[in-house]
């Protein structure tokens, strides 16, 4: 199967943009991630998916983490935790609690690692939700491969 036809296949599908982070020592880590999904209620689970290749996905292994899912405010950030790094960029993070979160998100879940499952070239990191806070706020949106406002993409 062409990968490149797979690839834009699953960018018909809208989805919100992630920054999953961590604490590597005191260091805040992030990668962005639009590969995120609600598992369970009881026990509470949520999933993102990593590339294997992705630095992240050694050095998210057996941390708790952070799934901050951005406000359409917030694409700069989504963009440098991409790998394409901004200028003048200054992220407000909280540091307390068990992994580092972003505030100005619309919504951030807490998780302490449950379950890793190899997935071809992507490992699943299963996290136990433990802390939750969300806004009432405009969610970035990725769609065939661009970022925005679900207002502006889906027309």
């Amino acid at each position: 199967m062409d990968e490149r036809e797979l690839r834009n296949c699953f960018g018909k599908f809208p989805t919100g943009v992630t920054i999953v982070s961590w604490f590597d020592g005191s260091v805040q880590k992030g990668i962005t991630v639009n590969s995120f999904t609600s598992v369970s209620l009881d026990p509470p689970l949520a999933l993102v998916s990593i590339h294997k290749e992705a630095k992240a996905c050694t050095g998210m292994k057996d941390k708790a983490f952070t799934i901050n899912i951005l406000s359409d405010e917030q694409e700069s950030i989504a963009w440098q935790f991409a790998g394409s790094k901004q200028e003048i960029l200054e992220i407000d993070w909280d540091n307390k609690g068990i992994s580092p979160k972003i505030n100005g998100s619309v919504a951030w879940m807490e998780c302490k690692p449950w379950r890793e499952y190899d997935a071809g070239d992507h490992v699943l990191f299963v996290g136990e939700i433990q802390e939750l806070h969300f806004e009432d706020l405009e969610a970035l949106t990725f769609y065939q491969g661009k970022m925005g406002s679900a207002k502006q993409l889906v027309k």
